[in-house]
């Protein structure tokens, strides 16, 4: 049995929606896109393709699918989850309204599913001027909501000014399966989009609210990145507080925001181990936190 229960234009705005989805779909339109299915228990499966991962439920209720990538994969996206289930696409819920996230939405809602996301989230898809009204939430909500599916309770809960300001990450409380939309990049450096009210400040809580949430055998499905666990999201939180320390005392010793930008040894550490990558350079991510942190 299926039950739901709910608690309780700006130029930046409509570039950032797309700012992250054109570096994946320019990174990836010379290569074909494969539809990768990984399963994680009975029936929770994460699938990897372009954009962010995609987390399935599937079982007698129907499916509950988490994000939708981009409009050009809904084929071969929904051809993995048949392969997955033949049971309906109950559900799409959307972790954040950035497109590599939201772009299938409106080919997904056609099949009769309901989506639904934090209320920014339809606010932030409705003053995009190109989307469809079939890309919105139906269901939205503020602070949490659960939805009893396939044997199981699944938190939703909202994470304050993130990633964006409509961040929402999930948690299967039979399954021990969390997936973090964008408020993980996995052994990369996040994107925090100030523009769309994202923070360092509030991306570092989001990420201790979900760790006081899980356990050692938890896996954990990031917005970005491979499969991961407690341990790796423990080392990107230190990441995170390591670089705000950093950056900090450098605002406190007046440095401006070009110095700080430059100075390669604040992520020395972390760019030894690849942590750089196409969309967020390190000196991205200094002056992301230099920017951010400035604002206080």
């Amino acid at each position: 049995m299926l039950h739901i229960s709910l608690k309780m234009k700006t130029l930046k705005t409509i570039c950032s929606f797309f700012a992250f989805s054109i570096v994946f779909i320019a990174c990836g339109q010379n290569n074909e896109v494969v539809i990768k299915t990984n399963k994680l228990s009975k029936n929770i499966y994460m699938l990897e393709g372009q954009g962010g991962n995609i987390g399935v439920s599937v079982g007698e209720d129907g499916v509950l699918m988490i994000d939708s990538q981009f409009a050009r994969l809904t084929p071969k996206i929904l051809a993995a989850i048949k392969n997955i289930s033949k049971k309906d696409i109950k559900f799409l819920v959307n972790t954040h309204h950035h497109g590599d996230h939201t772009g299938g939405n409106a080919n997904i809602s056609k099949t009769g599913t309901h989506i639904m996301a934090h209320d920014n989230v339809y606010k932030r898809v409705k003053a995009n001027d190109n989307q469809l009204d079939k890309s919105l939430p139906i269901i939205t909500f503020n602070n949490k909501l659960s939805i009893h599916i396939n044997g199981e309770q699944v938190l939703i809960f909202h994470v304050e000014n993130a990633h964006t300001d409509g961040d929402a990450m999930l948690y299967f409380t039979e399954s021990n399966i969390l997936h973090t939309g964008d408020t993980y990049f996995n052994e990369r450096y996040p994107y925090i989009d100030l523009n769309s009210g994202g923070s360092i400040d509030g991306y570092i809580n989001a990420v201790k609210s979900a760790l006081i949430l899980i356990d050692d055998n938890t896996k954990i499905i990031p917005g970005h990145g491979k499969l991961s666990n407690k341990k790796e999201y423990q080392f990107f939180l230190s990441m995170l507080e390591n670089l705000k320390t950093l950056v900090l005392d450098e605002i406190d010793s007046e440095k401006t925001e070009d110095e700080v930008a430059n100075n390669t040894s604040l992520t020395k550490k972390y760019d030894d181990l690849n942590y750089s990558w196409n969309f967020i350079t390190s000196k991205k991510i200094r002056r992301t936190f230099y920017r951010s942190l400035k604002e206080k």
